[in-house]
């Protein structure tokens, strides 16, 4: 069985690309950190670059950014190719069959916006019935 849960960040933008037949196609890489502190009691992080297609790569591209916390699940892949020096090339990657957006990023001053609250409703009588106040409902 192939399955892979990663929950990370996004260590830069997503990158949208789509192939000769109009399929679009999502690549980042998702910084997840190690359940145990290394020597120095730090946690090391590894990077695995992820790929999305298709509907998911558009939403994948549209919401999230670099800092963007995200949980993929999907099937690990290896593929080769030849280098331009004519090595043998290996890539390990992660292909998204799912992909949650776990929350908001940090306004850390990069022109981020935090979310606003949505506006008060406004409370009007129609005709006999008065607008009921939700606080007070028992559920």
């Amino acid at each position: 069985m192939n399955k892979v849960i990663l929950i990370g960040n996004l260590t830069k933008d997503p990158e949208l690309t789509t192939t000769s037949n109009g399929v679009s196609l999502c690549k980042f890489t998702l910084a997840v950190q190690r359940r145990f502190s290394n020597g120095d009691g730090d946690r090391d992080a590894d990077f695995i670059p992820i790929i999305v297609w298709r509907n998911n790569a558009d939403n994948c591209y549209k919401y999230l950014k670099k800092g963007s916390r995200a949980a993929v699940f999907g099937t690990i892949q290896t593929r080769s190719y030849d280098g331009q020096d004519g090595t043998r090339r290996y890539v390990t990657e992660v292909v998204a069959d799912e992909v949650e957006f776990v929350g908001a990023r940090a306004d850390n001053g990069e022109g981020g916006e935090k979310a606003k609250p949505a506006p008060a409703a406004k409370k009007e009588v129609v005709g006999k019935f008065e607008p009921i106040d939700d606080d007070n409902l028992p559920f």
